[in-house]
Order: C-alpha cells, then structure tokens, then sequence
C-alpha cells in the first residue's frame, strides 16, 4: 500500500448518476464526524506525529480539511451562480506550515469543519440535477463539472481519515 493513498488516488468518475450522487453527499456529510472519530483522544504528541515519512502531522491533516473543503464549497456555489467561473488555486502547503495549520489547537478546525459541511450539504442536496453538469475552470487542472468536485471531496475527506487511522491501527503506532 502506497501510505500516500491509503484509500488509492481518485479517479475522475465521469457524470454520476442520482443514486451515486446522493451516496457520495452523504460521505461528505459524514466526514466531519469521522475526522471527530479518527482523532478523539489523541495526545499533543500523536498530533503532531506525521501520518508518513515526509508527510504532514495528523495537526496539520485536520487543519488542512477545512482549508481544502472552504476552497470546495466556493467553488460549488461560484459553479453554482456563474457560467463557467475561473476559480483560484492555493497553496495548501504553504497553508499547512503557517502557525495556523501546523501548531494550532484542533477544535476550532474540527467545528468549522462541521458548520461548512452542514452548509455544503444544504448546497448540494438543494442543487438540481442538471446542476452538477455545470463546470469551473482550474487553472492549473483544467474543467472541472460539480460531479467530478462532489468525488474529489468525498474522497479527499476519507483520504484524509485513513491517513490518520491508518497510522494509529498499525500495531506499535498507538
């Protein structure tokens, strides 16, 4: 297993039909609580633990989720209300070393994480279905339709768990 996709790297799965888009809603709904789950009783020094050589800690990971699912929800609802909008990337490493990302507490990440995605859920749920056909533009990864962002995210939120229950199932690593 690469521990850089501990759940494999996602796969652009093209247009998603209802039943597979309402499922995919759901794992992002979730993902709060199971970020919750994967980190409850964590100690400082677990947390600041890299989930790999050469990885972020699980501090950084948890913080990196809000960071990455605020940039998503803009651009659902800039794909949402405009034709085909330009969105702008960041730098999520950049971000994950600044003293917000990489040494703050974690809870007030936890509860943005929370509140976002019961917002990005109302968004979602409410959109038609010929919405999620609708398209941004990335600069550096080209056309993106709401369906391919729904997966990204709902695999990026288990992608990120794993990497944190995946360092504390292994035996030695508790």
């Amino acid at each position: 297993m690469d521990p850089r996709y501990p759940i494999g790297p996602w796969v652009s799965p093209g247009a998603l039909d209802a039943t597979r888009r309402t499922e995919l809603i759901a794992q992002i709904e979730e993902a709060p609580a199971r970020l919750r789950d994967a980190v409850r009783g964590l100690s400082d020094a677990q947390l600041d633990t890299p989930y790999r050589e050469g990885g972020w800690t699980v501090r950084q990971v948890v913080h990196h989720l809000p960071d990455s699912h605020v940039n998503a929800y803009v651009r659902t609802k800039l794909a949402l209300t405009e034709e085909e909008p330009v969105i702008r990337p960041y730098d999520e490493v950049a971000w994950a070393n600044l003293p917000d990302g990489s040494g703050a507490p974690i809870e007030p990440s936890l509860a943005l994480l929370d509140a976002l995605h019961a917002r990005w859920v109302l968004a979602l749920r409410a959109a038609p279905e010929s919405s999620f056909k609708r398209t941004y533009w990335h600069p550096v990864n080209g056309l993106f339709t709401l369906d391919e962002l729904l997966s990204n995210y709902a695999w990026h939120g288990r992608h990120h768990v794993a990497h944190i229950t995946s360092l504390y199932t292994c035996p030695g690593m508790s």
